[in-house]
């Protein structure tokens, strides 16, 4: 058996259309998790592997290779039961650095909290949707979640 775990992932540069620093200080935090500890196990394959994600068609793509970088798999995964998480997340994300830059520290622990629940609702939709093909535990869900929303913003 291999061992079920990122050892590398990656955005593809062409499905992202722009940053802000917040968002690229969120794109990296999620990179490091994913590599520092992850639980990710791709049906019939032995890990490590190497993940590229990127959006095509609508779609959700995961490219899956092994640790030496030669391609495995691609995974498509529609996004229609993730489409009104990412736009309650980005709703919500929207207010959550508002308020920061606004310096209002006082209100803010609401929406953090609601902005972590969106996050682990939409990450349960995420495991449940790959159910069968990818298994992986909580944490890695959300983080995968973190860098789809990367791959969303417009």
């Amino acid at each position: 058996m291999g061992d079920p775990r990122i050892v590398s992932i990656a955005l593809d540069e062409k499905s992202i259309i722009r940053r802000n620093p917040d968002v690229e200080r969120e794109r990296e935090i999620a990179i490091l998790d994913l590599v520092e500890g992850s639980s990710f196990d791709v049906a019939g394959l032995d890990g490590p592997f190497r993940i590229i994600l990127r959006i095509e068609d609508n779609r959700l793509a995961i490219d899956v290779c092994d640790e030496a970088g030669a391609a495995l798999t691609t995974m498509g995964l529609g996004l229609a039961r993730l489409r009104r998480p990412l736009r309650d997340y980005f709703a919500i994300c929207e207010s959550y650095f508002r308020a920061l830059k606004a310096g209002g520290v006082r209100g803010m622990e609401p929406i953090d909290m609601a902005r972590r629940g969106l996050h682990n609702e939409a990450a349960e939709i995420l495991r449940e949707c790959l159910e069968g093909r990818i298994a992986m535990d909580l944490d890695t869900a959300r983080r995968l979640f973190t860098l789809i929303c990367v791959l969303h913003i417009r």
